[in-house]
């Protein structure tokens, strides 16, 4: 039989290779920025076209190549940085293993001007998929120009899996920001299109995180510096009143390098502990010096994730710096009920107190039992059924918030059609609803059906509901938008800014009215009608979250998605069920609803206990 392993030629070779380096436009930004920094530049322009895919250059004023230099670097493993191999755990620098520019030249058209400083004459190279075309003299100023054009021109296939070109410039800008933040003390100009969207002069890291995210954040920064033998830690973190919804504003680097790590997020949000709600992320930006041997930055093409000698220090020394900056701050845990929407919306605080109520609470049980000398603690025997039932006759006859849940809402369906949703039921389910309903734990109301009890998951009818209102709307075309008295800025992050604009035609569909103020400012002057003011940002927050990584014009799939994740922010919003208005408002909108058995997720929002199964449990 005849053999059938054989060597890959190099061109294939280099083009599989280039998978692992240059996975898209960002890549090769990434690449190229971190080449310039490690030129020595001062000044550093990036310029894109077509989201990085007719063109990636990027300008700088470093020390450039000499002509054989120029050459080489489109080696593959070609590098100044390694001579032998205890050189691998001693690196400072950004790049050091000789595969970027040779990625780049195997899947794109490459083209290099390039001169050292004290030469009259610079290098021009063209390279077209690992083939050098032409290499000549040519007069340019000090430093390096270096042009990626047509990306994939030659790997159609890898072309057609590159996303939208939102989603690829916000990759761009993700690389963009991260290297910038690492070293403020060099310029950096980026152009895309044409258009200047960054001129960023050297000065401070804050000055350059407030240049990047907004005026804001000059208030919202705390400072950390610790030094040890071990680990010296520098940078920011935000307040506890910065937290965001999402994890876009952190920010670790390791000896410059932007890293990923959960171990040390949670070191960091552990420090937060009791400052934050839990469903909110802290804004850090914070700066690990570390000696190199102690650490492996090449366990990945990326070299973003890297393996520490002693995890459970670092761990340790991290936590600690950041509670004792939060500290020095007078940042102490503490309770504060005027920030919490569910507490101001409760009845209790809402609802004026009469003297009557406060002479019916002292003449209770309860309350003279606690006045009552060495009884704090104990609950008598004697009569306790009676002094139960009048704690529950006092707490029944306090007045309860109406309900609000019919704005909006579409008319009740006919007793014939809910009748089909309740085969079983006679007389109907909501009907009955009506005249029996049990507030559970605030999570599930249950009523009586003539086969046993019907229970309904409170968020999950929520989220049909809005749901259906919100798609209505869309199909429509032309929903109505309730105008805000005072119109709100909402701003987002340097990313998020072309996801926000891009989805902005598809928000007016439902209601939102919102628009674009410029850089990563947005004026939302209308919102949905039903959706209460404060929710909006939220609703924004929780959109960009989970759709910044689309990659498609927004169409019947996309617009489901985009739709159910509002409705569920809306299905989180407080509301009390403790009155009757409310529940029995639910339950006429779930059952008006074209599918009210299933929330949009596909989770079942209500069931029948049969009454046999009852009997059984009790028998």
């Amino acid at each position: 039989m005849a053999d059938i392993i054989h060597l890959l030629s190099d061109h294939i070779a280099n083009q599989i290779a280039a998978g692992e380096v240059i996975q898209r436009p960002a890549s090769a930004v990434k690449e190229l920025l971190e080449n310039a920094v490690d030129a020595g530049a001062t000044e550093v322009q990036l310029v894109i076209r077509d989201a990085g895919k007719e063109l990636v250059q990027v300008i700088d004023n470093g020390k450039g190549m000499s002509p054989t230099d120029a050459r080489m670097s489109f080696e593959r493993h070609a590098t100044s940085k390694i001579n032998k191999i205890e050189d691998l755990f001693s690196i400072r620098t950004m790049g050091f293993r000789g595969e970027a520019l040779a990625s780049m030249a195997a899947v794109g058209q490459m083209e290099m001007k390039t001169r050292q400083r004290g030469t009259e004459l610079g290098t021009h190279i063209v390279i077209e998929g690992t083939e050098v075309k032409s290499q000549e003299p040519c007069a340019i100023p000090e430093g390096t120009n270096i042009c990626l054009k047509n990306l994939f021109f030659n790997v159609p296939a890898r072309r057609n899996f590159l996303k939208s070109n939102t989603t690829e410039l916000r990759n761009i800008l993700d690389e963009f920001t991260r290297v910038v933040l690492a070293f403020p003390e060099i310029g950096f100009r980026y152009q895309s299109n044409g258009v200047d969207q960054y001129r960023l002069t050297p000065g401070s890291l804050k000055a350059r995180i407030v240049s990047l995210f907004g005026n804001s954040y000059d208030k919202k920064l705390v400072p950390v510096s610790e030094q040890t033998d071990f680990l010296n830690i520098q940078g920011f973190v935000g307040r506890p009143d910065a937290a965001m919804k999402t994890r876009g504003m952190q920010y670790f680097f390791l000896n410059k390098r932007f890293i990923r790590s959960n171990y040390l997020n949670h070191a960091l949000t552990q420090a937060y502990e009791g400052l934050i709600p839990k469903d909110q992320f802290p804004v850090f930006f914070l700066f690990l010096e570390i000696d190199p041997a102690r650490v492996d930055v090449n366990v990945h093409p990326t070299k973003q994730e890297v393996k520490f000698e002693d995890d459970k220090l670092m761990y340790a020394y991290l936590n600690s710096a950041v509670k004792a900056a939060l500290a020095r701050n007078n940042m102490a845990p503490a309770l504060d009920f005027d920030l919490s929407a569910e507490i101001q919306h409760l009845p209790s605080v809402q609802m004026p107190q009469s003297q009557k109520d406060v002479d019916r609470a002292s003449s209770g049980y309860l309350s003279s039992t606690f006045r009552d000398r060495n009884q704090a603690h104990m609950i008598e025997k004697k009569d306790s059924m009676q002094r139960w039932k009048e704690l529950y006759d006092s707490a029944a006859s306090i007045p309860t918030q109406a309900g609000f849940l019919n704005a909006g809402a579409p008319e009740p369906q006919s007793q014939a059609v809910q009748q089909q949703v309740f085969p079983s039921a006679h007389p109907t389910a909501a009907s009955t609803a009506r005249q029996h309903v049990l507030l559970v734990q605030n999570t599930y109301l249950v009523s009586t059906v003539k086969s046993g009890l019907m229970y309904i998951h409170i968020r999950r009818a929520l989220e049909r509901i809005w749901y259906e209102r919100f798609m209505a709307r869309w199909e429509d075309g032309k929903a109505a938008s309730q105008q805000l008295l005072f119109p709100i800025s909402y701003e987002v992050m340097p990313q998020d800014e072309p996801v926000l604009t891009e989805l902005l035609p598809d928000l007016q569909r439902i209601g939102f009215d919102i628009h674009h103020f410029g850089k990563q400012t947005f004026v939302v002057q209308g919102i949905p009608v039903g959706v209460q003011s404060g929710e909006e940002k939220l609703m924004l927050d929780e959109l960009l979250e989970r759709n910044k990584q689309e990659n498609q014009d927004m169409d019947n799939a996309n617009a489901h998605t985009m739709i159910a994740r509002l409705a569920r922010r809306m299905a989180m919003a407080a509301t009390d069920y403790s009155a009757h208005e409310n529940q029995q408002a639910l339950i006429d909108e779930l059952f008006a609803c074209m599918q009210p058995e299933f929330s949009p997720f596909a989770k079942k929002i209500f069931g029948v206990l049969p009454k046999d199964d009852l009997d059984k449990w009790l028998s």
